[in-house]
């Protein structure tokens, strides 16, 4: 695979083994810019691995990453000078304040001064004043996130960024990152948390054990999950009603309440219920959850 000329990221044949253990396995995919690319998959299945290969923390068994069009191997400075990277295993100098621990990354990448640093700050409703060893978890992801973001990166890269965050500073995060993207630069979200990146990824890839399953739009991926649907009944239907409605598949019962599973039209299921009496209707609409348990259930190592 070669990269577009749009490519911000390109990985190629990417793979990494740990001895006889499995990393990631012969990864393609391109990041293109101006997009949010969400990378997702349980813990384990290879994201941070998949980042560290991207920013030469590690080095690949096989393949090549390439980070605006440069070898993130041989051109790694030139190519990292332009990347905000928040680490999953964030470690900052606990004697070092908020303010103290920016101006260094500052000057590592020749800044004269903080840049965006103190808006963020802001923003985040970080204290920049206070020790590190005494803020919180979620303070100290506020600290990591305002670093990745305070120079302006043209790749921002994120790994689990809301961790730790209350739900309130988790759309000041998404608010962030949508920002970036208007301005035209690029971020690569790696997370578990599946109602996190649909909101906020252009398109997302699905990693299991090492290996990238798909590569798709939000928006295909939906199309393609199927609708769950509850339907709560006056008397309950004999097993087997809904086996030959077409789309339509039961996958459990509860008393009263039968649940269903509805791929393409709803009108077949919809004449198929007006022979019953029903007391209560309920669907679900698609999302990547539904993508993700269908793609993971009934395998080895499933969550």
């Amino acid at each position: 695979m070669v990269g577009s000329p749009a490519s911000v990221v390109s990985a190629e044949h990417l793979s990494k083994t740990y001895g006889s253990d499995r990393g990631v396995v012969e990864l393609d995919f391109e990041v293109e810019a101006g997009e949010v690319f969400g990378y997702l998959g349980p813990n384990g299945a290879g994201k941070t691995t998949t980042i560290r290969l991207m920013l030469d923390l590690i080095r690949p068994s096989s393949g090549r990453v390439r980070l605006f069009g440069l070898d993130a191997r041989r051109e790694g400075p030139q190519a990292r000078a332009r990347v905000g990277y928040l680490p999953g295993d964030l470690r900052l100098y606990e004697r070092l304040t908020p303010r103290e621990h920016l101006r260094y990354f500052a000057s590592l990448r020749g800044m004269r001064d903080l840049g965006d640093g103190e808006q963020l700050a802001e923003r985040l409703d970080l204290e920049l004043d206070r020790p590190i060893k005494a803020l919180s978890k979620g303070n100290r992801q506020k600290v990591g996130l305002v670093q990745a973001l305070m120079h302006r990166p043209a790749l921002a890269v994120f790994d689990e960024p809301t961790s730790g965050l209350d739900p309130l500073v988790q759309q000041v995060v998404y608010e962030l990152v949508r920002e970036t993207t208007a301005d035209g630069r690029t971020v690569f979200v790696s997370s578990h948390v599946l109602s996190e990146v649909q909101h906020i990824a252009d398109r997302v890839a699905l990693i299991r054990d090492g290996r990238l399953e798909l590569v798709d739009t939000v928006e295909t991926l939906r199309q393609r999950a199927l609708t769950r649907v509850e339907v709560t009944f006056g008397e309950t239907p004999p097993a087997g009603t809904f086996d030959a409605v077409q789309g339509v598949r039961e996958v459990g019962r509860n008393g009263r309440v039968v649940h269903l599973t509805l791929e393409g039209s709803a009108d077949p299921l919809v004449k198929a219920l007006a022979r019953y009496e029903v007391h209560g209707l309920d669907s679900h609409e698609a999302d990547l959850e539904d993508v993700f348990l269908e793609l993971y259930r009934g395998t080895p190592g499933a969550p």
